[in-house]
């Protein structure tokens, strides 16, 4: 492997993901030869100086796309895409042959003759990004893939589709497979993420590009089907990219009328072409989605020669196109063909070829992506290396970005505070660390879900991020908190150094729980910033107060639940955040004053949980108070009367059980002393896994109800969390 001082900033990025994720046996780092592309990029029409845009639309319509390939290797490459999904499909028992047979032409032409992609280095910056929304269909992606190049997907892994520890699982998951984009497979959360994928480039397109020097310019495209049309989350995400104008954003709809239950006609039959251009987006509809290669080609130059604006192409499509029993039904949407049918389909399209056979003059045709997507890549690092002589600061900038690298010290931009410090909502102390950070952290950005002068996040420094000014980092989401959580996990998974943060109340993580659980899944290390954590709240009343929320992120797999307890816990979850780029965070903020505690400490949160004052001996207190957030004060307080009483108290403030989870055994026994069994724990919250923490024989106050609707400190004193209840739960322990 290359020395670090000797690779490109490409090379760099790869070497990164390797070591992160493991990739050793699957991706080598090119060496770059400067080979020049074979084939004639597409025309596209720029100049509209004499022309209005519809002009230049039709004109574009009328051309062709230049390509040397004739139409027989055409048939025989997208048919070669649609067997290698149906062997695939077949041999597990097990997938979704019916949409790889539908939507192969569509996905031939886009990842043979449009899109820019280095197969040897799926991490290559300005490479074009596909996201399969519709991830049922993932055979589609994997023989996409595989014909393309890409090590990570051999035959062997095509062979071993939905099979324990292979690199094509039964959805596509970005982690397990170079080149999968994101995870996909909840329906809706892949054009959400598209929508994020586009509003990043968008964003550092306004920010770095300069004139005659376009550093950031690549396209995202998506395939979606009925399904995602019908989940509420493409109607949220949707929206917005059309009122960002996101003009490099092109998704596909598979337009075959087919979900699991049958014909759409049952249950979907608005208009899909109305509904999209009130959504501010640029309709095209391919008619002939089965062989109109030329159709689909002009529809993809039609929507790149509209820039204002992101498109829809819709395709219409024929569901287990070739099968001759089980085309056009639900039984090709989620089953394999069956033996006969398999032979059917090989009889009626004329495939001689054996399973996962790919004929040589196919494997010749696509062979060639793999030096010219090193030209493609080695021509990018050039007009990188010239850029950052011309404009250092800007690409020390955009190099953070892209290579995940934080700039020296930023750490020391977070705030730090003492016992005198006025006391104050941790929500107030989290905006005063997001605007330290968006000083000096190039890749943060974010916003709320229309709450942004509740949530306090508003990054002052910046305006909005809107049509007009994409460079800006304030995301206006407006009332839509599950397209806000998955459009964040788009921006980050789109480059190393992008750290997108959203917010909302947390009672609302109910509205974007989907969402965040992807963020989890596909490591895509998103800040969710969640005010009004508990019944302080207030008087909004139940609807508004969150019980069960805090046990339930605690219980989801990589996702860190912070629940700071005042200035310095604050500051120190968001130390943690930031850094944790493969794993997303709850942070989950007050509404009402808090003090800051003597004994807390940034450095400490890393711990997860740690004692902050102890008036015992030889690892022995007589009792051990547990608590977060707002409820650490009331554990504090509670140690002082049992300390005045002649008791010994530990005070140990648990601000993150995941990182407490992590620490050694010897370090969970000096602050949980195995031996000291008289433990309370106190929290507005469900009381549900506490046991863990208290043992058998200790206890915790909390609340397993719903809340109510009056004052704070009513609230508090009718439900019992407060300090007599704590002293009283403690003696009887004692």
């Amino acid at each position: 492997m290359a020395s670090s001082s000797s690779l490109t900033l490409s090379q760099a990025l790869l070497t990164r993901a390797i070591s992160i994720n493991g990739y050793e046996n699957s991706v080598s780092i090119p060496a770059f030869s400067g080979l020049k592309s074979t084939t004639t990029a597409p025309r596209i029409i720029t100049n509209r100086s004499s022309y209005s845009l519809r002009h230049v639309i039709r004109a574009s319509v009328a051309e062709t796309i230049d390509t040397t390939t004739d139409s027989s290797l055409v048939d025989k490459s997208v048919n070669t895409i649609r067997f290698l999904a149906i062997d695939a499909v077949e041999k597990a028992k097990s997938g979704h042959p019916g949409l790889p047979m539908g939507c192969a032409p569509m996905s031939h032409i886009l990842y043979d003759e449009i899109m820019r992609y280095n197969p040897k280095n799926p991490y290559w910056f300005n490479r074009d990004r596909f996201v399969l929304s519709a991830g049922h269909g993932c055979m589609l992606q994997y023989a996409l893939l595989h014909l393309a190049g890409y090590d990570s997907v051999r035959e062997e892994d095509l062979m071993s589709f939905r099979q324990w520890g292979s690199k094509t699982p039964g959805h596509p998951e970005n982690f397990e497979t170079p080149g999968v984009e994101v995870t996909t497979g909840p329906l809706g959360q892949g054009i959400a993420n598209a929508v994020g994928l586009a509003l990043a480039e968008k964003h550092l397109a306004a920010r770095f590009n300069k004139p005659g020097n376009e550093i950031v310019d690549h396209y995202t495209y998506s395939i979606l089907g009925d399904g995602c049309q019908m989940e509420g989350l493409s109607h949220e995400v949707c929206s917005l990219a059309g009122h960002w104008g996101l003009g490099k954003l092109i998704a596909f709809y598979d337009d075959n009328h087919i979900s699991i239950d049958g014909d759409t006609e049952i249950a979907f039959t608005e208009n899909v072409d109305k509904r999209f251009e009130a959504l501010g987006w640029h309709v095209i509809w391919v008619k002939n989605g089965n062989t109109g290669y030329d159709e689909i080609r002009a529809a993809i130059r039609e929507a790149k020669a509209v820039t204002d604006k992101p498109t829809l192409i819709k395709v219409t499509t024929t569901i287990g196109y070739g099968s001759p029993n089980k085309a056009n039904s639900y039984s090709v949407h989620g089953a394999a063909l069956g033996e006969k049918e398999v032979e059917a389909t090989r009889s009626n399209l004329g495939w001689p070829y054996a399973p996962f056979q790919v004929p040589e003059d196919v494997k010749s045709h696509w062979s060639r992506h793999t030096p010219e997507g090193a030209a493609h890549e080695a021509d990018w690092n050039a007009k990188f290396t010239a850029y950052e002589k011309m404009y250092p600061e800007e690409a020390a900038e955009l190099k953070s970005i892209i290579s995940g690298e934080l700039p020296a010290g930023w750490e020391k931009a977070l705030p730090t505070y003492t016992p005198e410090s006025p006391g104050d909502a941790t929500r107030n102390l989290s905006q005063q660390c997001l605007n330290a950070l968006a000083k000096v952290v190039p890749g943060f950005l974010g916003g709320s879900a229309d709450l942004a002068s509740s949530n306090m996040t508003l990054l002052k420094s910046f305006g909005d991020f809107q049509k007009a000014t994409p460079e800006e980092r304030n995301l206006r989401f407006g009332v839509r908190e599950h397209g806000m959580g998955a459009i964040c996990n788009g921006i980050a998974l789109h480059s190393p150094g992008f750290i997108p943060y959203c917010a909302t109340f947390f009672v609302f993580t109910d509205y974007m729980r989907a969402a965040m659980r992807i963020s989890a899944l596909s490591e895509a290390g998103v800040i969710y910033v969640m005010t009004h954590d508990s019944i302080g709240l207030g008087e909004d009343g139940p609807t508004h107060q969150p019980v069960e929320h805090i046990s339930s992120f605690r219980a989801m797999p990589n996702i860190m639940m912070f629940r700071p307890a005042d200035g310095n816990e604050t500051a120190g979850a968001y130390k943690i955040a930031v850094t944790k780029r493969n794993t997303p965070s709850v942070l989950a903020l007050s509404r009402q004053k808090l003090p800051h505690l003597p004994g807390t400490s940034i450095e400490n949160v890393e711990k997860g949980g740690y004692t902050i004052s102890d008036n015992s001996t030889g690892n022995k207190p007589d009792v051990i108070l547990i608590g977060t957030g707002s409820e650490l004060e009331i554990a504090a307080q509670a140690a002082e009367v049992l300390r005045k009483e002649g008791k010994t108290v530990r005070v140990v403030s648990f601000v993150c059980w995941e990182l407490f989870d992590e620490q050694s055994d010897a370090y969970k026994e000096s602050v949980l002393p195995s031996d000291v069994s008289a433990r309370v724990s106190i929290e507005a919250g469900s009381t549900f896994g506490w046991g863990k923490i208290v043992g058998g024989k200790g206890k915790s106050i909390g609340i397993d109800s719903f809340g109510a609707s009056a004052p704070a400190g009513k609230l508090y004193k009718e439900f019992g969390i407060t300090i007599e209840a704590m002293v009283e739960a403690a003696k009887s322990l004692i």
